[in-house]
């Protein structure tokens, strides 16, 4: 039996009993919904305080995969690995710790903390002492340390049952989803947006994704492998939505008529204004930004003032104070890192004395020029998708080749991951034709490769490499493929 016990974020534990018991029954359908594709027959267990997740499979491929769910599930704090027994009596107990734990003891301080339930021939301190002590004898260069020891071993003695809790884990912390509300995130692709997004996962929102389309099509399938990487890590329990806007009609018409000095502002506010009309489309309520204070021009006070009085909706910045070193080192963190690194950035407008101090007036002047009209258009024509059937799409589109010998005799391997990752970590079969061609440049160099050949586009996650031999097909391309190669 493979068995964890889940203790709740420190914050729900101090609700109120009606709120403390709705977060728990969130995170408990959320935990039946997200392991139940780990093992369908999974066992949730409420207990109130801590929740317990049993499986009957107890395979180290299960046990790894539940692990990997368990610690990025919104509301867990702490997750332990639980062994359920029974004991005959105190040196019985003692024995299974010592089976254990004996070998993680070595050179470390250790305490031994007992919850016990029932009535039993001796109480919690004597069972600590004596299975302390026991440990101490056993394991000679084990220290008991009270305070601050290297390792706590808690057990649980439950009537005639012992609960072992053999490795401790940690959990991402705050809400069950969707304990709070939704939330439309802006997301570009880039650091600021995807540690924004993941960040308010963390607090309970469902989160949503907005991505203003200023690149084309390799853009946005960079972008939709950001968001998709966020929802199945993070958000999985819960369906949401990617919409696509096309912005350039709009950037176009910015170019043509304003001020060079406010172009960056004026965008921002166009962009909001789009924000919070396709937010009311989709009856939400508040939009999330990944702007920090002084990051770039467009965001000192002043301007982030300006911007903000084009909508009445409340606009999110869960970043406001971060140092762009801080947000890197989340994206490093919650493994978005490496794509957006690769993300190229595809700025919209960029003057060349931008306004740190933009005065409302001017800015209203200047929009007075633009065709208003263009921003219905674009919001019109956004695309809506249940970002679920992003992978799905792209499978079923996509022929994705996973042996070596299902490959076609003119196979040329197109390694579109980032230079620096394909620096790290070079492709390394054998005998097979390399074309290192970054997924950013794809769209506009793959007609200069020979087409007698045929490609199969390779990634490390394989969501990239399928989205763009997707966008490959839909412009003619018919030799194009995907290797998957199997671990």
């Amino acid at each position: 039996m493979l068995e964890f016990i889940i203790k709740l974020h420190p914050e729900i534990s101090i609700k109120s009993k009606s709120v403390r018991k709705r977060q728990t029954k969130l995170l408990e359908r959320n935990l039946k919904t997200i392991l139940a594709q780990v093992d369908p027959d999974v066992v949730i267990t409420n207990r109130f305080d801590h929740l317990t997740v049993s499986s009957v499979i107890n395979t180290p491929a299960t046990r790894s995969k539940m692990i990997e769910r368990l610690t990025c599930i919104p509301g867990i704090v702490t997750f332990s690995e639980m062994r359920t027994s029974d004991f005959a009596d105190l040196h019985d107990i003692y024995l299974q710790v010592l089976a254990v734990y004996q070998a993680q003891l070595v050179n470390k301080t250790f305490c031994v903390r007992v919850r016990r339930q029932g009535t039993h021939s001796f109480s919690s301190i004597e069972a600590e002492r004596y299975i302390g002590g026991g440990l101490n004898q056993q394991v000679a260069s084990a220290t008991v340390q009270l305070k601050q020891p290297d390792m706590v071993i808690k057990l649980e003695i439950k009537q005639d049952k012992l609960l072992l809790l053999s490795e401790s884990f940690r959990g991402m912390g705050g809400f069950p989803l969707p304990s709070q509300s939704d939330v439309l995130s802006l997301i570009s692709g880039g650091y600021d947006s995807a540690v924004a997004s993941y960040l308010m996962i963390r607090k309970g929102l469902r989160t949503h994704y907005l991505f203003f389309n200023l690149g084309g099509a390799a853009h946005e399938a960079g972008v939709r492998e950001m968001a998709f990487y966020l929802w199945q890590k993070y958000s999985l329990s819960h369906r949401v939505k990617f919409v696509s806007v096309d912005f350039a009609p709009l950037v176009n018409n910015i170019l043509e008529q304003v001020d060079n000095g406010v172009m960056g502002v004026i965008l921002k506010r166009m962009m909001l204004r789009a924000a919070s009309q396709v937010a009311h489309n989709l009856g939400i309520k508040a939009v999330v930004t990944g702007e920090s204070i002084g990051q770039v021009s467009s965001q000192t006070i002043a301007n982030l003032a300006v911007i903000d009085r084009v909508t009445p909706d409340l606009v999110l910045r869960p970043l406001i104070y971060h140092d762009k070193q801080d947000i890197i080192d989340i994206a490093r963190q919650i493994g978005v890192e490496e794509l957006a690194k690769s993300m190229p950035e595809y700025c919209g407008v960029i003057s060349k004395k931008p306004t740190v101090n933009a005065v409302l007036s001017d800015v209203e002047q200047n929009e007075h020029k633009l065709d208003m009209s263009l921003l219905d258009q674009v919001i019109s024509a956004a695309k809506v998708l249940d970002i679920r059937t992003i992978d799905y799409q792209a499978e079923q589109e996509a022929h994705v080749v996973t042996q070596r010998s299902d490959l076609a005799e003119n196979a040329v391997i197109l390694d579109i991951r980032s230079p620096e990752e394909t620096e790290q970590s070079p492709f390394t079969e054998n005998g097979l034709p390399v074309i290192e061609l970054p997924f950013f440049r794809l769209a506009s160099q793959f007609a200069t490769l020979d087409p007698d050949q045929h490609y199969y586009c390779y990634c490390s996650k394989g969501v990239m490499s399928r989205l763009q031999a997707v966008l490959l097909h839909e412009q003619g391309y018919t030799n194009v493929s995907v290797y998957r190669p199997v671990s």
